[in-house]
């Protein structure tokens, strides 16, 4: 109110909104000179206040029940956190590779990773996110210990629950290899 130059059509849904009397500029968006002082608009501040602590969604589906709303505007957090998961924790943007064919096959890839960790997922329950199963099966890794024995040196929650839902035993630290071959032709079936 003290200063409304500051303002112009462009940021006048913030704060603004609640000063009347405001004229702009049809070409630039500036605030003009006005006829009328500009003023605090209570009434839109104490009509909006009617609302906080509530969540409105408008929607053009007039065919859908309440429920069927709101169930599906909360599924789109799914959507959402799938770009955050291919964008960031899959890295799916092809900054190593320039030709076509090499760009389609890195987002194939991706997207093939992704169905995986969905999958994953879905198989534990959601109680997991994909960035946490990412970051534990990166750190299961074994080390050749000697002859025909190899040491997995880690372990946590998240591999036991893989481990428990996929039929493989991460809960043994030492496996000889033939144990080993034998658990990666069963996960082929």
């Amino acid at each position: 109110m003290a200063d409304p130059q500051k303002y112009n059509r462009a940021i006048s849904y913030g704060a603004a909104k609640y000063v009347k009397n405001l004229e702009f500029d049809k070409e630039t968006g500036e605030i003009l000179e006005g006829k009328q002082r500009p003023l605090f608009d209570s009434n839109k501040l104490a009509q909006e206040e009617m609302y906080d602590g509530y969540y409105a969604i408008v929607t053009s589906e007039l065919e859908m029940s309440d429920i069927e709303i709101i169930d599906t505007y909360r599924g789109l957090w799914e959507i959402e956190e799938t770009f955050k998961v291919t964008k960031a924790t899959l890295e799916t943007r092809p900054v190593y590779v320039s030709r076509e064919d090499r760009i389609g096959a890195h987002f194939l890839t991706c997207f093939i990773a992704l169905v995986i960790i969905r999958l994953i997922q879905k198989k534990l329950n959601r109680c997991y996110s994909a960035e946490k199963i990412i970051e534990c099966l990166n750190k299961i890794a074994c080390s050749h210990e000697q002859d025909n024995l190899y040491m997995f040196d880690y372990r946590s929650e998240i591999s036991d629950a893989i481990g428990s839902n996929f039929g493989i035993d991460f809960t043994r630290k030492r496996l000889r290899l033939s144990e080993i071959k034998n658990i990666l032709a069963n996960s082929k079936k």
